[in-house]
């Protein structure tokens, strides 16, 4: 099978948007993969004989080896074309998947999400400089809202069909549920993608290069915090809903729905908005998240206020993506390999400490501990961008762009 190069009949980029559709489903199953174990956390919990803290880990371990895969892959993948390194991290995704549903014991786990680790690092470095050959500049945005449609998607039904199933059927069964999609999914990579050869070849300097740029820096940091506090928050949301809102599985499961759903109105409003200039917007996802955090731990107890604040949190959650990576693709657009491999990095770190330090605090305080933590997050995050101006690449580095 011979793909053919992203180019039109006068040689000027034309949109791929076949392939565009095959990353945003891998955008889901690498969303439903990585974030399942938290619809899932107290059966699995039970099921593996460990607390909900430990078994919280199983969202830090994928983040670690995502943290390490992230800062190698385009390196180590040097001139091999980028089509085939998505391919072999869509085949990770997979082995992962079958190994974590037939996991005997909570090591065999570990390793299951290991492997997804790498994926996530692997896909997520190269995900954004990929979208950047496969549309015009003018469509990046409309693109990476396409893209990250598929977390969405994951989000509105990944989560709270998790929950029901897995008390149906038992929470293996759910993973085991994942793999014919994700097939699927490897199948359409192979046909969709174009070639993409590597433009060259990166090395360490680049990304150190990078991260002597302030701007950049700023940014990195600020993204750091804004993930982070989302998540010492959403990998914990369960155990919230469960002894603070006090909900039965069924009401779970449709709380979670409405989360996921308004990830859609949160795609729609980043793909259609989502352009120019970008400063006003980074601090929104900090503003709104660490808002709805705060909201929860101080009217958590009522459903319906529950239900409010999660439908603004899943529409923020879903925009954050596509309004930080809009930056990055502006704002170093001459290396976006390596930018993103940084920006993949600083995300799953900050994915790892906040199911780490979440988990720290749940088990030795109260949930409501790990929420507080999620908040000061949030703050010192909005405290760093500012009106966003200094996250900005120089004014006259744009001109000599």
């Amino acid at each position: 099978m011979v793909a053919a190069a992203v180019t039109d009949t006068e040689g000027k980029p034309a949109a791929a948007w076949g392939a565009v559709l095959s990353m945003a489903l891998c955008v889901a199953m690498l969303i439903a993969s990585e974030f399942m174990p938290v619809s899932l956390l107290t059966p699995m919990a039970e099921g593996l004989h460990a607390t909900e803290g430990q078994t919280g880990q199983a969202i830090s371990i994928s983040g670690l080896f995502a943290v390490a895969a992230s800062m190698v892959i385009t390196t180590a993948a040097g001139t091999l074309n980028r089509k085939w390194v998505l391919v072999a991290m869509t085949a990770f995704m997979l082995l992962s998947l079958i190994l974590v549903a037939a996991a005997p014991n909570f090591a065999v786990l570990m390793i299951g999400r290991a492997l997804l680790g790498i994926c996530i690092g692997g896909f997520w470095s190269l995900a954004t400089a990929v979208i950047m050959r496969l549309v015009p500049e003018s469509d990046v945005p409309r693109a990476l809202a396409l893209m990250y449609g598929g977390q969405a998607i994951a989000a509105a039904f990944a989560a709270p069909v998790g929950s029901y199933l897995g008390g149906l059927f038992g929470w293996r069964a759910v993973f085991w549920a994942l793999t014919p999609i994700v097939t699927v999914n490897l199948v359409w990579h192979l046909i969709a993608l174009p070639s993409l050869p590597a433009r060259q070849r990166q090395d360490f300097r680049t990304m150190v290069d990078l991260l002597k740029r302030p701007y950049f820096l700023r940014g990195l940091i600020a993204a750091m915090l804004s993930w982070g506090s989302a998540f010492t928050m959403f990998t914990y949301l369960r155990p919230f809903l469960e002894q603070v809102t006090r909900v039965d599985v069924t009401v779970l499961s449709i709380l979670l729905l409405v989360l996921g759903c308004a990830g859609f109105v949160g795609t729609w409003a980043s793909g259609r908005f989502v352009s120019g200039n970008v400063a006003p917007l980074l601090r929104l996802p900090a503003l709104f998240m660490g808002g709805c955090t705060l909201g929860l731990l101080l009217l958590g107890g009522s459903v319906i206020a529950t239900a409010l604040f999660l439908t603004v949190w899943g529409a923020m959650n879903t925009a954050m993506s596509v309004i930080w990576m809009t930056w990055m693709s502006q704002n170093v657009d001459d290396a976006p390999e390596a930018a993103g491999s940084l920006m993949v990095a600083a995300i799953q770190t900050s994915i790892l400490l906040g199911a780490v330090i979440g988990g720290l605090l749940l088990d030795s305080m109260t949930i409501s501990a790990t929420f507080i933590g999620s908040v000061a997050l949030a703050g010192v995050g909005i405290a760093l961008i500012g009106n966003g101006r200094r996250l900005l690449k120089p004014l006259s580095s744009r001109q000599g762009g």
